[in-house]
């Protein structure tokens, strides 16, 4: 072997030892700070439409509540009208509400005690 080959060969060895002793790595390279710079924003992002969409949902519920009391309302509204068109119930209201009677017929009416004389509750 010759004197040359042992010199490149010692060359080649001493900057591996460098290297390795190079300086530390830095705990966060550029990429994971820019991957973390886009995750970040994409969170942020994210927050808005996942409040609006809590928010929505709270809405619809509240909405078909108030669906069911209407429907409820409705049903019970029908039922006051088919009551309405039969003739006994329309002279049973002029009778208690209106004080009517049918020709003929005497009224009488009588005062309470306490001299309120306010309209029946119809």
């Amino acid at each position: 072997m010759s004197a040359r080959a042992g010199a490149v060969r010692a060359r080649a060895g001493a900057p591996r030892a460098r290297a390795v002793r190079a300086r530390p790595r830095p705990r966060l390279t550029g990429r994971a700070a820019v991957l973390l710079v886009i995750v970040t924003v994409l969170a942020v992002f994210a927050v808005v439409p996942a409040r609006e969409l809590l928010a929505e949902r709270g809405r619809i519920a509240e909405l078909e509540r108030r669906a069911r009391v209407l429907q409820e309302e409705n049903r019970r509204l029908a039922e006051r009208i088919a009551r309405l068109h039969d003739p006994a119930e329309l002279e049973r209201l002029a009778r208690a509400c209106l004080g009517m009677v049918r020709p003929g017929e005497i009224a009488f009416v009588t005062t309470p005690r306490t001299g309120d004389l306010g309209p029946a509750a119809c």
